[in-house]
Order: structure tokens, then sequence, then C-alpha cells
């Protein structure tokens, strides 16, 4: 038993999160329905703890970083967060519509009228851009509004940085970033031991899902699963371009990207799996002062997969009721769908809030969600694989722009 635990250890984590992967699908296909009751706990158990990791990692990794940023550059590389976000989420819907529009899912399925759904409520934009203010400290942490704690690490980060830069207050800011620093180092080492749960939790989880989703349903919408798969594999490629084009090694990204992204796929939740994703950002030597601002925001409101499942779902409702969407419809779409993504969270569930807002702007049935909510688990894996590494690639190309913008400052200081 000891030699096994040990080898265990000693595996690297992508190879015992693989081997995860593959034995939860065997054992969800032969297993039956008793698969998800016996081991649901040992999943819950992983979410839990990745969420009990998410606060203190967004607090003290971002309030760092703040102070391991040059003064002004914070503004800078918010600015280009922000604009490669929304700019990558608008134009993953626009890969979503070309693939539909040219593969068609939809064209042979009727909506069941019988089948009953229920949808969260979309908090909207507006409200998402409150929450970013929050009116009680302890309850953006209580309640997990990452874009409070997103602020309130800012808002303290930046405070700090002044402290310490200022001849009458520089005692005591040092002293103060001294204890934020360890506690960082800290959590990094409580999440060091979770990773070694990891591939537990992901066994679980896809033996769970798999045994409840079965491949009856996987075959009865299958073109609308294999469409989105592949545009899922469009944006890959443009992934790898922008990797190339900003000097980003792609073997190398994906390489450490790996645990990640198969975490996201086993969890379906961005927020969740963003422990793992800042442990990728330090493994591929990306600032802190950025991956601590880029990731957790990314998990808020940073969908590329989000946004791609919400034009193939639009086509998707569009040929089945037989009227296929003009380029007014389209362009609506690509609008409302990257702003209802801001305002969503990363968390399993979120996908049916955003498509059902998009229909109900654009005028297309909202019966159909009752068809697509039978593949949820199924599409949702692969679009928050793809949240993952929009976030990720995101991260590398700022953090490669910002090196580049050091280097000319230098040598123009020279």
């Amino acid at each position: 038993m000891t030699t096994l635990l040990k080898g265990y250890l000693r595996a690297s984590l992508i190879l015992r999160i693989t081997i995860a992967l593959v034995l939860g699908v065997a054992v969800g296909l032969v297993g039956g329905e008793w698969v998800d009751t016996w081991l649901s706990p040992l999943g819950d158990l992983l979410l839990r703890l990745l969420t009990f990791l998410i606060v203190p990692i967004v607090l003290f990794t971002l309030m760092v970083g703040v102070n391991q940023t040059q003064e002004g550059s914070v503004g800078r590389i918010s600015l280009k967060v922000l604009a490669y976000y929304l700019t990558s989420s608008a134009f993953a819907i626009v890969v979503g519509l070309c693939v539909a529009t040219l593969l068609n899912p939809g064209s042979n399925t009727t909506p069941d009228e019988s089948a009953s759904f229920s949808v969260p409520e979309n908090p909207g934009v507006v409200s998402a851009l409150l929450n970013i203010v929050p009116d009680n400290l302890f309850g953006a942490f209580t309640e997990l509004n990452m874009l409070g704690i997103i602020f309130t690490a800012l808002v303290f980060g930046i405070a700090l940085a002044k402290m310490r830069r200022s001849a009458a207050q520089r005692d005591a800011g040092e002293r103060l970033y001294g204890v934020i620093e360890a506690l960082n180092d800290l959590t990094l080492k409580v999440m060091s031991g979770v990773l070694h749960y990891v591939p537990i939790g992901v066994f679980a989880i896809v033996a769970g899902t798999v045994s409840q989703q079965g491949l009856g349903t996987l075959l009865a919408l299958g073109d609308m699963v294999l469409v989105l798969y592949a545009a899922l594999a469009v944006q890959l490629l443009l992934y790898c371009g922008a990797l190339r084009l900003f000097g980003v090694g792609v073997l190398g990204f994906f390489r450490e990207a790996r645990a990640p992204l198969a975490t996201a796929f086993a969890t379906q939740s961005s927020s969740g799996t963003l422990p793992l994703t800042v442990n990728a950002a330090q493994r591929l030597g990306i600032s802190k002062s950025i991956y601590g601002f880029s990731l957790p925001l990314g998990a808020t409101m940073n969908m590329d997969g989000a946004a791609i499942r919400i034009a193939i779902s639009a086509v998707f409702a569009a040929n089945v009721i037989g009227m296929p969407l003009d380029f007014t419809s389209m362009v609506q779409i690509v609008l409302i769908g990257t702003l209802v993504s801001v305002g969503t969270a990363g968390v399993p569930g979120a996908g049916i809030i955003m498509i059902a807002t998009v229909f109900t702007q654009v005028g297309l049935p909202i019966e159909v969600v009752g068809l697509l909510t039978a593949i949820d688990a199924l599409v949702g894996m692969g679009a928050t694989a793809l949240n993952v590494t929009g976030d990720l690639v995101g991260t590398a190309i700022i953090d490669k722009s910002e090196e580049r913008h050091q280097g000319l400052a230098n040598g123009r200081s020279i």
C-alpha cells in the first residue's frame, strides 16, 4: 500500500488526471446509475477544496502582484486584459456562427414540447458591474463574489504599494507586505497538497457525469455536440497562432496547461479550476503581477467556450424551427452574447443562462433550451476547458507584450 501511494505521488499530475479521465468514462459507462450515488461525494469534495482556495489565492496573489508591478503599469495591464477578453469573446461567437452555419446542426431535430426545464435567473450586465464594488467587505468573500474580491484586492494592494513608497509609512508597509507575501506562500503550499487529490475527484465527477448522460443522449443530439467540438478545435488553432505570433512556445504552453484544462473539462467550472490555472501560470514563468489579475478576472468574464456554445445553440435553434439566421440576427447574437458572457459566473450550468438570455433577445424559441439541457454536461465540459485555455492564452500573450514594453522602455532610458 505504501509503495502504491509513493508511486501515485511521484507520477506527474497530468498523467494521474489522464488516467482518472479514462477510468471515469469506463466506470460511468458500465457501472450504471449507482456510480453517481456512490462517487458523487468524492467529486463534491474536490469542488469544495478548489472553492476553498479561491479567496486566498485571488486576494493574496493579486495584492502581491500589484506590489511587484512598476508604478503606473497597473492601468496599462488592466486595459490590455479587458480589451483581450472582450475581443476574444466576440471573436469566439463569430467562429461559432461560421462553423455552425457551415455544418447546420439541428436540421433534422424537433423540440420536445413535453420536456420541462428550468433556467436560472440571469443577473444581467448592469448588476454584474455594480457587484464589482461590494457593499459589504466580508460579504464579497462569503458569497464568493469574484469581481468584488478582485476589486478589494486591487484597492488594498494599491494602497499597500503607496504605503511602501511613502517615507512616513514605508516601514509599516514593508512589514505588512511581508505578512501578505508569507500568506501567499502558505496558500500555495496548501494548494500543492490539494493538487494530489485532484485526480481522485476528477475520476468521481467524470464517472458520475457519464453514468447520468450515457450514450443515448450523445447519439440523439450528436450533430450539435460534434459541431460544437469542431468549433472549439478551430478556436484552439487560432489560440496556437496567437501564441506563435507573440513568441510563446505552443508545445511548452500546452505541456504546462494540460492539468487545468483536464480539470476544467471534468468539473465544468472555470472558477473552481482557478487554483490549477494559477499553478500553470507559475510554471510557465508568467509574471505574478499579470496572472494575479488576469486569471481571476478571466474566470469571471472571459468565456470563449461558452461564447461558441451560444452561437452554435442559436444556429441549432433556428434550424429546428426551419428559420435560418440572417446577417442582422447574427450581428445581434455577437453583441448580446459578448455582453451576456461578462455577467455570468464561471460555474456549472452557467451556459444555459447565457443561451436562454440570447434566445429571448433575438426571438428564438425558448423551448429549444429544453433540448439543450439534455446535453448540458457534454458540451459544458469542452466549453469550460476552452474558457480556461483562453484565460491562459491571454495571460501569456499579455505577459509577452509587457516584456516587450519593458525592453523598449529600458532601451529608451539608456
